[in-house]
C-alpha cells in the first residue's frame, strides 16, 4: 500500500480523482485501489519554542540571552488527533509519496511529519504537481523520484526557519527588555522581512520630507504645419546647462532657446511610426490582487487574504489563493470554453463575448511555479449571496481571467524629430485603433482613450514644415519621492533589489528571483507579507494617514537604535545564498543556524553594552512621582496600576486603552473599628452596593475570612 501525503485536502481530492478514487475520504484518507491519500493542514508540527527547553527562558532577562536550544518539533494542538492519524497510515504503508507543493516550504511540510513519524527509512517518492488537472497528475505520477533527491530543499527550508526564529526571538527580547527598563509599554519586535519594511517606510518618508525642490525648464513650442498643429519639446544639445535627468537648469538659457525659434521655420527630419499592442494584464497572484484592492478600496492586505481565502474555502470559487504566479498551465486553456459559459449567467455579455480560442501568454505551464494563477472555477456563486467585500475581489478575479480571451487594446505610436533654427526638437503621437481587453472595465476604457495624443502625427513626412506659432519656456519643480501607500508599498517588496547598493548583494538578489515573474530582488512571500505589514501597524511602528503608509515617532526610533542588517533587505539575500548551497549539499544546514547564532551573540553584546536609545512611552504616577502607570487585568476588566506596587498602590481607570489619569482614584475603604467580624474579630468594611443608595458590609480579613452581611441605617445588620 502507497500513502501519499499530500500539503492540503483539495489537491488530495484531486490526485484521488485523477487516480479514479471518491470524492469523499474514509476518515482521514481517500481510498484508491489499495492506496491511501491523506492531507495536511500545513504545518501540522510546530518547531518548540526556547522555553519549553529550559526554565529560565520563560521569563524575559537580558541575563539568558542570547537563547539557544535544540531543532526539535512538536504538534500543533489543534491538528494533534489527525496528524495521529497520518503516522498510523504512514506505518502501515509500504510505500510513502511526499506530495508538497513543488517548492521547499512544501517539501519540508511533508518531510518534517515522515521524519517525526520516524520513518525516514521507508521507501518514499517525491510527486511534484503545481496543477490540479487530472491529466497533469497522471503525467507528473509517471515521472516520480526517490524523494531522497530533494533531501537538500527540506534542509534549506528547515534553516530558514530555524534561523527566523533564532533571530527573531532573541532580538525581539533584547530590545523590548532593555526598551521596558526605561518604562517602554509594548514588544520591539525584530524580524527578518519584517524590520527592513519598516527600513522601507522610514527610509521614503525621510527622502520625501528632506526633498528640496529644484526648478528646471523645458521649451515648448506650436509648431503650424499644413492641416495640423504640432506641440513639441526642445532635446537639449550636449553643451546645455542640464541637471542630473537631462532637463534643462538655466531659467535664462531657456527663454533664450524660446525666442530664438519664434517664429522660425521647422522641418520635420524624421518620423517613425510603429503598430502596437497591449497584451491584457495577467491573471492576479496574491500581491497583485492585494495591491489593486489597496488602490481601489484601500483595503489591508490582511483583508484580502481572509477575503480570498472565504471565496476558496466556503464558495470553493476560485483556486489556490496564497499563489506567487501569474500564469497557468497549458492545459487549463482547454477548459476555457466550459468555465466561460459557466460564468456567463453571472458576468453576462463580459463573458459571452470572450472567444475561447485566444491564448494569451498567460498560457505557459514553464513559468508555473508551485502554483498557477488564482482564476474562478465552475463553481460560480450567486453574485447576491456573497458579500460586498467577497463579491468585488471575486469580480476582480474573474475579469482578469476573462481578460485573456479578448484580443489586445491596439494603436499607432509615433516619433519624430524637427529642427528649429538650428535646435532640435521632438514630438510623439498616439492613435487608438481598437481598445480590445480594454472594454471590460470602464477604468480601463478611460485610461485607453485618455492616452490617445496628437492623433493625426503620422501623417506627417520626412522634409514637411510650417511655421512656430508661439514658443515658451515652461518652469517646473522637481517632486520628492511620494510616500508610499499600501498599493506602492506592496509592488515594492516584489523588487527591493533596487535600493541595495552593494553590486555583489544586489546581483544575489536578481539571481534569488530569477525564475519568478512577478518578483525582482524581493523578500518576503505573497502568502507572509501582510503579517509583517500587520504586525508593522498593531506595533504602533507604521501608521496610516490619507490613505498615505509612514513611519511613526516610534517607528523611526527603533529603525535608529537598530544596526544596519537589521534594517536593510541585505540578510534575505545573504541567506539565500546559503541555502543554495545546503540544497547542492554543499553546506550543512547546521552551520548557516551557528552563523546565524554567532551573529545574534555579536549583536546582543553590543546592545547591552550600548544601551537602546527609546524613549519611555509611559505614564508617571501622579501619586508617588517615581513608578509609571502599567496596565493591569481585575475581576472587572483592564486598569492601569503603579509600577512600585505595592509600596504605592495608586489605580486609575482605563480609557480608550489609556490610564484615566482624570478620575481621582477610588478612596481607600477603611475597616470599621466600632463593628466586628462575628466570625475573626477584624473590622468590617461597609461597601456601596451596585444600586445607588445601598450598602453592604463584609469582613477586612477577605479572602481569609468571608463573612458579610446586609446594611441597616448605616450599620451591619447581624443576626442574634
Amino acid at each position: 500500500m502507497r500513502l501519499f501525503i499530500a500539503e492540503k485536502r483539495d489537491v488530495a481530492l484531486a490526485i484521488s480523482q485523477a487516480l479514479g478514487g471518491p470524492d469523499r475520504p474514509t476518515g482521514a484518507a481517500f481510498h484508491v485501489n489499495g492506496d491511501r491519500i491523506t492531507w495536511l493542514w500545513g504545518h501540522v508540527l510546530r518547531l518548540t519554542d526556547p522555553e519549553e527547553h529550559d526554565e529560565r527562558y520563560k521569563l524575559w532577562d537580558l541575563n539568558t540571552l542570547p537563547m539557544k536550544w535544540p531543532v526539535t518539533y512538536a504538534p500543533e494542538s489543534k491538528h494533534v488527533d489527525h496528524l495521529k492519524k497520518i503516522i498510523e497510515l504512514a506505518h502501515q504503508a509500504d510505500e510513502l509519496v511526499n506530495a508538497g507543493d513543488p517548492d521547499p516550504e512544501g517539501q519540508r511540510l511533508v518531510d518534517e511529519v515522515i521524519e517525526f513519524a520516524g520513518l525516514l527509512e521507508k521507501p518514499t517518492k517525491r510527486l511534484l504537481i503545481n496543477d490540479n488537472n487530472g491529466s497533469a497528475i497522471l503525467k507528473a505520477l509517471e515521472h516520480m523520484d526517490n524523494n531522497s533527491k530533494y533531501h537538500g530543499l527540506s534542509m534549506s527550508a528547515l534553516a530558514r526557519a530555524v534561523c527566523d526564529q533564532r533571530y527573531g526571538y532573541n532580538l525581539t527580547r533584547c530590545y523590548s527588555t532593555l526598551a521596558q527598563k526605561k518604562g517602554y509599554q509594548g514588544v520591539l519586535s525584530v524580524g527578518r522581512v519584517q524590520t527592513p519594511i519598516l527600513g522601507l517606510v522610514v527610509a521614503r518618508d525621510r527622502a520625501h520630507e528632506g526633498h528640496e525642490k529644484q526648478a528646471y525648464h523645458t521649451v515648448k513650442a506650436q509648431i503650424d504645419i499644413p492641416n495640423q498643429l504640432v506641440e513639441a519639446e526642445y532635446i537639449p544639445a550636449d553643451d546645455a546647462p542640464v541637471d542630473e535627468k537631462g532637463r534643462i537648469a538655466d531659467a535664462v538659457f531657456g527663454k533664450k532657446i524660446a525666442n530664438e525659434v519664434q517664429g522660425k521655420l521647422a522641418t520635420v527630419l524624421y518620423v517613425q511610426t510603429s503598430e502596437r499592442k497591449n497584451d491584457p494584464p495577467l491573471p492576479y497572484n496574491l500581491l497583485a490582487l492585494q495591491a489593486d484592492a489597496a488602490g481601489l478600496w484601500n483595503y489591508k492586505p490582511k483583508k484580502v487574504l481572509e477575503i480570498t481565502q472565504r471565496l476558496r474555502d466556503q464558495h470553493k470559487a476560485i483556486t489556490y489563493n496564497r499563489s506567487d504566479c501569474r500564469h497557468l498551465n497549458d492545459e487549463r486553456h482547454a477548459e476555457a470554453p466550459e468555465l466561460l459559459q459557466a460564468l456567463t449567467p453571472a458576468f453576462g455579455d463580459m463573458a459571452e463575448y470572450a472567444a475561447p480560442n485566444l491564448k494569451s501568454k498567460a498560457f505557459n505551464s514553464k513559468k508555473v511555479t508551485a502554483h498557477h494563477a488564482i482564476i474562478p472555477t465552475m463553481n460560480v456563486p450567486q453574485l447576491d449571496k456573497l458579500t460586498q467585500d467577497e463579491r468585488r475581489i471575486y469580480e476582480l478575479i474573474v475579469k482578469l481571467y476573462i481578460a485573456q480571451f479578448y484580443p489586445p487594446a491596439e494603436f499607432m505610436a509615433t516619433k519624430m524629430e524637427l529642427e528649429i533654427a538650428g535646435h532640435k526638437f521632438k514630438a510623439e503621437g498616439r492613435l487608438n485603433n481598437s481598445p480590445g481587453w480594454r472594454l471590460l472595465d470602464e477604468q480601463y476604457l478611460k485610461d485607453y482613450e485618455k492616452s490617445e495624443k496628437q492623433p493625426e502625427l503620422h501623417k506627417l513626412q520626412q522634409n514637411d514644415s510650417g511655421t512656430v506659432e508661439s514658443a515658451e519656456s515652461v518652469k517646473s519643480f522637481t517632486k520628492p519621492p511620494a510616500r508610499y501607500t499600501m498599493k506602492s508599498l506592496l509592488k515594492d517588496l516584489t523588487s527591493v533589489a533596487k535600493y541595495v547598493t552593494d553590486p555583489e548583494i544586489k546581483k544575489l538578489f536578481m539571481d534569488k528571483d530569477s525564475d519568478k515573474q512577478d518578483e525582482s530582488g524581493g523578500i518576503g512571500t505573497p502568502a507572509t507579507r501582510d503579517s509583517h505589514i500587520e504586525t508593522l501597524f498593531r506595533r504602533g511602528f507604521v501608521a496610516e494617514k490619507s490613505k498615505k503608509v509612514i513611519s511613526t515617532e516610534l517607528g523611526r526610533e527603533f529603525h535608529d537604535a537598530l544596526p544596519e542588517f537589521a534594517v536593510k533587505p541585505d540578510m534575505t539575500a545573504l541567506w539565500h545564498e546559503k541555502q543554495k548551497q545546503i540544497e547542492a549539499g554543499e553546506l550543512n544546514y547546521l552551520q548557516l543556524i551557528e552563523e546565524v547564532d554567532d551573529s545574534v551573540a555579536l549583536e546582543i553584546a553590543r546592545v547591552k553594552r550600548e544601551g537602546i536609545n527609546i524613549k519611555s512611552n509611559a505614564v508617571q504616577c501622579p501619586k508617588c512621582k517615581t513608578g509609571f502607570l502599567k496596565p493591569r487585568k481585575g475581576p472587572k476588566g483592564k486598569f492601569w496600576g503603579c509600577s512600585n506596587y505595592p509600596d504605592c498602590n495608586a489605580t486609575f481607570p482605563n480609557k480608550a486603552g489609556k490610564p484615566d489619569l482624570k478620575t481621582k482614584p477610588a478612596k481607600k475603604l477603611e475597616a470599621s473599628k466600632e463593628h466586628k467580624c462575628p466570625d475573626c474579630g477584624k473590622g468590617l468594611i461597609r461597601r456601596p452596593a451596585k444600586r445607588k443608595g445601598l450598602f453592604w458590609w463584609s469582613c477586612s480579613g477577605f479572602p481569609e475570612c468571608k463573612f458579610r452581611c446586609f446594611d441597616e441605617r448605616g450599620k451591619p445588620k447581624l443576626e442574634n
